[in-house]
């Protein structure tokens, strides 16, 4: 269509300029026809110029002087008159026999005679090229927009851009082997898997594997989207993917990616559509590619998706999709390989130490970490710095997780003081409470939603969780609300996002881990996860009313278990309490180390002009700050 725009637009705008060349041309030679006695007359007051005498057509034209004594050309028809010629000399005329020609004469009178003519038949052609081109789309509607990546490319992906998932690495290294010599796998009978399905969280570096295994093989890699067979037009689905298969068999050995599968490959007979929507279709032509082609080719599948649980079942039995890979978030020695590859390009200050960074980006993906890096060098490029030093790289931490600083906020003192108690009394408890994560940081900045934060930082990772620390971090939860009773003997609503924190761990603490003393080792409650309309649309409770109730006591005493822990705790350590709180106020921003100072006593080392105190902040050691 926008070639069709131009084509039509072209067309047009030549045909308004030969029609203003025309007339402009026709201007320059505008001829005033006189009479026979007007032109004789004009040769008696010397007005006549020059006269050219056209015996074959009769007639006599020329140029004369008009009535504004400019030059202008005349055209007459002459009478039998012998003394012309006597006349035309006793007045000092200039006179031929021969007609005088120019070349816009010949142009003008060519355009008008067979110019339109021309221009209709330029017309019809363009309007039938257009018309062939769009039968060849139409005809091309149902092949598959597949991308074809060779390895030949200026960006090769290899596994050296891809790092903190070796074991997946090794899983593709076999599909990778048989590409470069499948005669190797094929003299004992073995056959290679035709299926390889990766899934896993989004960001985890799925795309970015099927290419590093293209770019390693060095075969050609065609990539397209599940979405992309789906369309209003019923068949269009399935002969794009009949399409995409006969393009790989042409090209093979080489690999074909689907990205984002469970657009095109959900569970058949579940969700909105009867049993012959365009959808399933596509689905059942997927089906009968994967079985028909023979994996002697050297044609082998890839597909990626964050909910495999919702995939038909044809597609994942072996004979399909035999490979199912998981692609799992990077673990502390991932994130540290994967800042690593997306700090290559990015110049460090010397002093920058990675491994903090992936201690404090527990659960981020690899598309986490690349977009934490990016925002760290951009706010160094904002700053004029030379390097990308560490505190960019916490401040970019900061900006991902809880948003960018509010600095321009403002805040009463009272409600400062609140905040300051709040967060005061999670770090405490965490310091008070052995065995639970280290404090790295304390701020009571207002950071995106948050007026405060205090963060936690894990030595490890952790894969699984006792009891007794899932009460250690409920109190730590609860910390925050019993600091601001007990110092202002009310609560606000500043605790919310804890007290949602704590409910929900206490209700899986029941429902799921079978935690309760009371109920049991019993599941009453599948985890979280998303729903597959159709499929889990209509779930029943598991369990009576009387079970409900005991459930909704044993959560509760669990929260009440949580908080008497943390006011104890609190109340016998009142002293610190204050002194932390009154630190906080007069720095804004305390790390773990300057957290582990105050509450041993120790003067804290002086600020580099940061958030100096004012004045001397007073306290009162029973009610806290005054």
């Amino acid at each position: 269509m926008k070639n069709f725009m131009k084509g039509l637009s072209f067309w047009v705008l030549l045909i308004i300029g030969l029609t203003a060349l025309s007339q402009q041309l026709g201007k320059k030679q505008q001829v005033t026809d006189l009479p026979y006695s007007a032109f004789k007359q004009m040769i008696k007051i010397d007005r006549v110029i020059k006269v050219v005498i056209d015996n074959k057509n009769n007639s006599l034209s020329g140029k004369y002087y008009d009535e504004e004594k400019k030059e202008s050309a005349f055209r007459t028809t002459p009478v039998n008159d012998p003394d012309l010629v006597r006349d035309l000399e006793a007045h000092g005329v200039t006179f031929s026999g021969e007609t005088e020609k120019t070349w816009w004469v010949y142009f003008n009178n060519f355009i008008w005679s067979f110019g339109p003519f021309i221009l209709i038949i330029a017309f019809w052609l363009f309007m039938m090229k257009q018309m062939q081109a769009g039968g060849k789309q139409a005809m091309s509607f149902g092949r598959s927009k597949a991308r074809l990546q060779t390895s030949a490319g200026k960006q090769k992906i290899t596994f050296k851009d891809v790092a903190g998932i070796d074991e997946v690495k090794e899983e593709l290294q076999e599909i990778i082997a048989f590409l470069k010599s499948p005669k190797k796998f094929q003299r004992l009978g073995g056959k290679i898997p035709k299926g390889v399905l990766l899934y896993g969280s989004p960001g985890t570096g799925k795309t970015l594997l099927a290419k590093a295994v293209a770019g390693e093989a060095g075969v050609p890699f065609f990539s397209s989207s599940g979405s992309e067979f789906v369309e209003m037009f019923v068949g269009v689905g399935a002969s794009r993917v009949r399409d995409l298969f006969e393009q790989g068999k042409r090209s093979a050995p080489c690999l074909l990616f689907i990205d984002e599968l469970d657009a095109v490959g959900r569970h058949r007979g579940a969700g909105i559509g009867g049993g012959h929507d365009e959808r399933e279709q596509t689905l059942n032509q997927l089906l009968v590619e994967m079985d028909g082609f023979d994996t002697k080719e050297g044609v082998i599948l890839i597909a990626a998706t964050n909910r495999p649980d919702v995939l038909d079942p044809a597609l994942l039995r072996p004979g399909r999709f035999d490979r199912h890979i998981s692609v799992a978030s990077p673990d502390l020695k991932g994130r540290e390989e994967i800042l690593a590859v997306h700090t290559r390009t990015v110049k460090l200050a010397k002093e920058t130490d990675l491994n903090v960074i992936a201690r404090r980006t527990p659960g981020f993906v690899g598309a986490d970490l690349a977009n934490l890096v990016n925002e760290a060098a951009l706010l160094a490029a904002r700053k004029e710095k030379e390097a990308v030093e560490m505190e960019d790289l916490e401040e970019a931490i900061d900006r991902v997780i809880a948003g960018p600083q509010r600095k321009s906020r403002l805040i009463s003192d009272r409600e400062k003081k609140i905040i300051a108690y709040h967060e005061s009394g999670h770090a405490l408890i965490a310091k008070l409470i052995p065995g639970t994560d280290p404090v790295h940081k304390v701020s009571i900045i207002p950071r995106g939603p948050a007026l405060g934060y205090t963060l936690q930082l894990p030595l490890e990772d952790r894969y699984l969780t006792t009891k007794g620390e899932i009460l250690d971090r409920l109190s730590v939860l609860l910390g925050g609300r019993v600091a601001e009773e007990l110092i202002f003997n009310e609560v606000t609503t500043g605790a919310h996002n804890d007290l949602s924190k704590a409910t929900e761990l206490a209700r899986k603490m029941v429902r799921e881990y079978g935690m309760s003393a009371k109920l049991g080792p019993l599941t009453l409650q599948k985890p979280a996860e998303e729903i597959f309309l159709g499929r889990d649309i209509a779930r029943e409770k598991a369990y009576s009313e009387k079970t409900a109730e005991m459930i909704d006591f044993e959560e509760k005493g669990i929260i009440d278990q949580a908080l008497v822990r943390a006011q104890k705790l609190l109340k016998d350590n009142i002293d610190k309490l204050n002194l932390l709180a009154a630190k906080l106020i007069e720095r804004e921003v305390l790390v773990g180390d300057e957290v582990e100072l105050i509450l041993s006593g120790k003067k804290l080392p002086p600020v580099n002009g940061a958030n100096p105190a004012k004045e001397e902040v007073k306290i009162n050691p029973v009610r806290g700050l005054a």
